[in-house]
């Protein structure tokens, strides 16, 4: 394919435009958004690792590959000498990526994640049960018993991820009656975001170590349930398990009985109070979009935006329009993928690789706009 072609060549050139533009007035590549408390505080202060209390990341499948350089660059390097602890929340996707960053040597289990999960294959028409195997494949080749260990005993990073028990007929796996379930769901939350607790149960799994800070948010009934080396796996596969497409998962120790789905269905992009008040500390968010959207119900209800208290200490970090732009077929990777590339998994695989390659320059330019203090100048107000 063409876009591959000069692939090495144009990163080799574009990461040394990284590193090498300390007197452009913008960067190219990344866009830095903060609500009102963030902003003031980054204009005064620059941002550096003491000054975030919370990292959030958002549901939304293959979208995550687009931040991978990101996520290995926080986690390796500029937070590595972190003692605090750090309060990790994410649904789906965010949520599997924070499992593996919060392992004792996060480098090695992204790389077991990502070569993972681009070695996804499927049937032409797969059922939930076959996408709920090749998942659980995925999960189980970077995560294992050791681990797991690692996770729940981490020196400051605590792991926290959000799923849905559902409420009849939401838990059934008969497609007509989820399917009615769904649609259901989705008429009334047009209405009001509000009338999904009449059709799930927002669940926290939370690390055990320290509660967070987001522990008593109450715009959903909310139940809380501690990691253990027993529920963490199947709890992290429930976050992620996209309803109609993968299977529910059932019965989860320490939980109330029922079946979990994707806690992306009310939790997508992470509309919630992460600090109290008073709290003066940043939630750093790298986000895949400048747009956060609530619920996964949302998508398509351009007017549903994200409650700006919600928003007041939060710094999101995503790609540019221009970077976005410059990528293979001019988007980030995402579920539409398997099925344009259906069978021809190759294809993807190399269109999926150029992005994480390309996502390098994101990490570079991230170190080197906060170490130079340039985002005091390049933060932008986020319109919420």
């Amino acid at each position: 394919m063409c876009w591959n072609r000069h692939s090495n060549s144009s990163l080799q050139k574009s990461k040394q435009c990284v590193l090498n533009r300390k007197d452009q007035a913008m960067p190219d590549n990344l866009v830095f958004l903060a609500g009102k408390k963030a902003y003031a505080i980054i204009k005064e202060k620059g941002l550096h690792p003491e000054m975030v209390k919370v990292i959030a990341g958002a549901a939304g499948g293959p979208k995550w590959l687009v931040l991978n350089h990101l996520d290995r660059i926080l986690f390796s390097t500029w937070l590595k000498n972190r003692t605090a602890p750090l309060f990790l929340i994410g649904s789906s996707i965010g949520a599997w990526r924070f499992a593996a960053v919060s392992c004792s040597n996060p480098l090695q289990a992204l790389k077991k994640f990502e070569t993972a999960y681009l070695s996804q294959t499927y049937s032409e028409r797969p059922v939930p049960r076959e996408v709920t195997e090749e998942t659980s494949r995925v999960r189980d080749a970077y995560l294992d018993t050791s681990g797991i260990q690692e996770i729940l005993h981490h020196p400051y990073l605590r792991l926290n991820f959000m799923t849905v028990r559902c409420k009849w007929p939401n838990s059934a796996e008969n497609k007509l009656l989820l399917g009615a379930g769904l649609f259901g769901a989705a008429l009334s939350n047009v209405i009001s975001r509000k009338s999904l607790k009449f059709f799930f149960e927002r669940t926290l799994f939370y690390h055990p170590e320290t509660a967070p800070p987001f522990f008593q948010k109450n715009d959903f009934p909310l139940q809380k349930v501690p990691l253990d080396k027993e529920n963490l796996k199947p709890s992290l596969l429930a976050s992620g398990s996209i309803p109609l497409l993968m299977s529910g998962i059932t019965d989860i120790q320490g939980a109330a009985k029922g079946v979990y789905r994707d806690g992306g269905i009310i939790d997508y992009h992470m509309d919630i109070p992460f600090l109290n008040s008073e709290d003066e500390s940043i939630v750093l968010y790298p986000h895949f979009t400048d747009r956060i959207i609530p619920g996964w119900l949302d998508k398509k209800l351009t007017w549903r935006k994200p409650q700006p208290s919600n928003m007041e200490n939060v710094l999101l970090v995503a790609p540019s329009k221009s970077f976005i732009a410059s990528l293979p077929f001019h988007k980030i990777p995402d579920r539409t993928d398997f099925w344009t590339f259906n069978r021809k998994d190759e294809e993807r695989i190399a269109y999926w690789k150029t992005v994480i390659s390309r996502s390098e320059l994101l990490g570079n330019e991230f170190i080197d706009t906060v170490e130079s203090d340039r985002i005091k100048d390049l933060v932008q107000p986020m319109a919420c």
